[in-house]
């Protein structure tokens, strides 16, 4: 029997070597042991490791990551049956994506379970501000995770608090960070850490965010555990604002409103969702009913739906990606800096915006917050798929007789072709209802390319208004 030592930190990158020695041997699993620091010695003593093999050994990168997660697993077994799967990888590559598997369900829910012991070790761990002689503050803490995460969840707190030194203490060991790489000790006793004043700050927030008419204790304690709150401070203030809810979810039923206020009444008639079966017989009744979407996730943050505008009878619809911060405010489309763009390249291609029907693949604002700022984002496939309802039923009552496409979320709405757009711009393509759909570069695209290339996208766009004109007059 071959006994393979790992050490108690770098478990992972051991394992991996020794592995890949073993696999190239092709030593059997059931011919080799995994040990760590704290196991015993063989009572019959081991072989020594062999030398590599002449066997190619082979891992994908979905394997790899999944091992380093279960490394970090607390089940003694954890590196025997990473092991085991992969010598199977050398000769069934799918295994792992078949979910029936039970090599490989046993390892995901391994992999899942240290995933959610380091988030929470990220939500959980507290630091006491330590003395420090130096011109970094310096911090400590105490944290009891259920597997050996030391290593996998150290990282976050050095990115995050880069500029003090800190230490975590754990069962399994000590992590020390001061301004270089983390390092790491082996378990010592649990130090005695001082009080914090910052841990009054904990329970003033946790006071503060607090719902005594929203309580849900098993909740509460699926999120945050029993077997933590001994070194949360915010926690020592569960028991009593559990005994005090009754009387403030009363103080706060007293001191409500007993009367709607008269805006009530349009908030939720707009809000409620029309019933699925409830097909639009016009394009107005379209529109209505798509003020009061919740197809995806999009309206929860959206200001309203952005639905088509023009004119419906002048034959050429043009549409666009989604709304951007000034469309979502306005509730028109094309209204901002690449509306505007839009609006004089098609005077100067011969079209009059007014003359022609202008609307989005997808209806809803998407963004990231930064600050004060609303940082547009490219809606994903999904949102293409749900939005097509809408898109749907605006060909169908507009009938266009060409359809332009401005940029590539707007060309795989309308013809499902989701390939690169460069070599399709100019080139008129059929849309998944049958009608011609002619490709270009999307306004917005243009603002962002640098001054020595915009000039010649806009040109390309002009030339494919100019060619969408003759099409239409032939």
């Amino acid at each position: 029997m071959i006994r393979a030592s790992l050490p108690r930190f770098g478990r992972f990158e051991a394992w991996r070597d020794a592995a890949r020695i073993l696999a190239s041997a092709r030593i059997a699993p059931g011919d080799v042991t995994w040990g760590d620091p704290d196991a015993p010695a063989d009572l019959f003593g081991a072989d020594p490791m062999p030398a590599p093999g002449d066997a190619p050994v082979t891992a994908s990168r979905d394997f790899l990551d999944l091992a380093r997660q279960v490394a970090s697993h607390s089940d003694p077994e954890r590196f025997a049956l990473l092991y085991s799967a992969l010598m199977r990888l050398q000769n069934d590559r799918g295994f792992l994506s078949n979910p029936a598997d039970p090599l490989q369900d046993r390892l995901s829910r391994m992999a899942k379970s240290v995933r959610r012991d380091i988030h929470k070790m990220h939500a959980f761990v507290r630091f006491h501000e330590l003395p420090s002689d130096g011109p970094r503050r310096s911090f400590g803490a105490w944290f009891e995770p259920e597997h050996p995460i030391l290593e996998a969840g150290t990282p976050f707190f050095a990115k995050r608090f880069a500029d003090m030194d800190w230490l975590i203490a754990t069962p399994e060991g000590i992590a020390r960070f001061m301004g270089g790489p983390v390092s790491f000790d082996p378990p010592a006793a649990r130090p005695d850490l001082p009080d914090d004043a910052s841990h009054g700050l904990w329970q003033t927030y946790f006071a503060n965010i607090f719902n005594p008419a929203r309580i849900k204790t098993n909740a509460m304690r699926s999120e945050m555990p029993v077997k933590y709150w001994k070194n949360l401070p915010e926690t020592r203030l569960i028991p009593e604002m559990l005994n005090d809810a009754p009387r403030r979810v009363q103080a706060m039923a007293d001191a409500g409103a007993s009367i709607a206020p008269a805006r009530a009444a349009r908030v939720t008639a707009r809000i409620r969702q029309a019933p699925d079966d409830a097909v639009p017989q016009s394009l107005g009744q379209a529109g209505e009913q798509a003020a009061r979407c919740t197809r995806c996730e999009l309206c929860h943050a959206a200001t309203q739906t952005v639905w088509g505008q023009g004119d419906p009878q002048a034959g050429l619809m043009i549409v666009g990606e989604a709304p951007g911060d000034h469309e979502d405010l306005q509730g028109k489309p094309f209204v901002g800096p690449a509306g505007q763009l839009l609006r004089d390249t098609m005077g100067q291609a011969g079209i009059d915006p007014d003359r022609a029907w202008l609307t989005n693949a997808v209806k809803h604002f998407r963004f990231q917050p930064r600050g004060k700022r609303r940082l547009h984002q490219s809606p994903d496939g999904g949102h293409i798929e749900h939005c097509r309802w809408w898109l749907d039923l605006e060909r169908r009552f507009v009938q266009p007789r060409l359809t332009l496409a401005l940029g590539a979320t707007a060309a795989r709405a309308l013809t499902g072709d989701s390939s690169a757009l460069t070599p399709r711009r100019g080139g008129v393509e059929r849309a998944l209802d049958g009608g011609p759909v002619l490709i270009s570069w999307h306004p917005s695209l243009i603002l962002r390319l640098p001054p020595d290339r915009a000039p010649a996208a806009r040109a390309e766009l002009l030339a494919d208004l100019q060619t969408a004109r003759r099409m239409l007059a032939a």
